[in-house]
């Protein structure tokens, strides 16, 4: 399998890590033997068509490191130039998210599938704002888009409903998909914080960034949940279809009214047949979506097997590569079974 990283920030890195060190389990296990022909990042790429040892991609990940130390770094290469030239099976998107515009993340991912590669995609942008076209624009090319990285991070919210749900009508979906306001939320319930105190907290653990507009005005668990809508409860919903309140407005006084009654107050993503909406909204504290710090939890309401509930870590580089890896070993399994059929092995295995 060869496979183009594109974007080399915190989770391509993760990504390279796992592949280098996991390297015999993946081979003997899943038969998996990735070649990185190519990675990617906003001034120009490291290109190996034979595929760089790992070693070296590796060492591409160390701090201070710089693509131009590199004999095989190119400057300014741009993508779809090395998508006509390379033979590349897989390409991982892991740029930032844009909840604007959705790019480069979106021109990236229907460059690639319409040159006919698989996509593995950790970007949340293009997803939240094009999924059911993006969904189709693979369909048409006969590839695979895979995503299980943009909601739950490292935990298997996506692929717990639409491997381990069949038979079940999934009628509605609930959940904490931020793990930054969380943790200021469970610090202004936990300790008294007010919320400009709770929030410079998370900044200072690395939780929120400096401009934590995306976490704190709920965008991201939005964003999570159109994923959620479309993919799992087969919705055809952007963006904009969802109703928004960020947790801006949660005061020290609403903390400790709910407290009085017994609850807590979460930041709550929720899409059902009465509508898609995030807000704060205050649950009781026995509820299993009362998870403190910055776990991640999501309840699916079903037909027949009432609530399930999974709990997890919602970010992480080393968590979301691991969904990449997942995503890699699926496509690999959809290699086999073409094999199996046709008794021809893939290009570049």
């Amino acid at each position: 399998m060869r496979v183009m990283i594109v974007g080399f920030g915190v989770v391509g890195k993760s990504t390279v890590k796992v592949l280098a060190e996991h390297r015999e389990r993946l081979r003997t296990k899943f038969g998996l033997n990735p070649k990185i022909v190519a990675i990617v990042d906003i001034n120009g790429a490291l290109v190996d068509p034979r595929g760089m040892p790992l070693d070296v991609a590796l060492k591409a990940t160390e701090k201070g490191s710089r693509f131009e130390q590199f004999d095989i770094f190119r400057k300014d290469a741009r993508l779809e130039e090395l998508l006509a030239e390379l033979d590349c099976d897989v390409v991982v998107e892991t740029t930032p998210t844009d909840l604007k515009t959705g790019q480069p993340g979106l021109d990236h991912l229907k460059m690639a599938m319409k040159n006919g590669a698989h996509v593995i995609t950790t970007n949340k942008g293009p997803l939240a704002l094009a999924m059911p076209a993006l969904l189709e624009l693979a369909e048409h090319n006969r590839v695979s888009i895979k995503f299980s990285g943009t909601v739950g991070g490292g935990t298997p919210m996506l692929d717990l409903a639409k491997k381990c749900m069949d038979g079940l009508s999934i009628d509605s979906v609930r959940g904490i998909l931020n793990g930054t306001t969380n943790y200021i939320l469970t610090k202004m319930d936990a300790e008294g914080m007010t919320f400009e105190s709770a929030l410079e907290e998370a900044r200072t653990k690395g939780y929120a960034e400096a401009d934590p507009t995306y976490d704190v005005d709920a965008l991201d668990p939005a964003a999570k949940l159109v994923i959620l809508a479309n993919w799992v409860m087969g919705r055809s919903l952007s963006l904009k279809d969802v109703k928004i309140t960020g947790i801006r407005g949660v005061t020290k006084d609403s903390i400790a009214k709910a407290k009085a009654e017994g609850k807590t107050i979460k930041l709550i993503a929720y899409c059902g047949a009465d509508g898609i909406e995030v807000a704060p909204k205050a649950i009781p504290r026995e509820h299993p979506l009362n998870v403190s710090g910055t776990t991640n939890a999501l309840t699916f309401s079903t037909d027949l097997a009432d609530e399930i509930t999974i709990v997890g870590k919602g970010a992480g580089g080393i968590e979301t590569a691991s969904a990449v890896l997942r995503d890699m070993i699926e496509i690999r399994k959809i290699y086999t079974r073409r094999a199996a059929k046709t008794s021809a092995l893939p290009r570049g295995d």
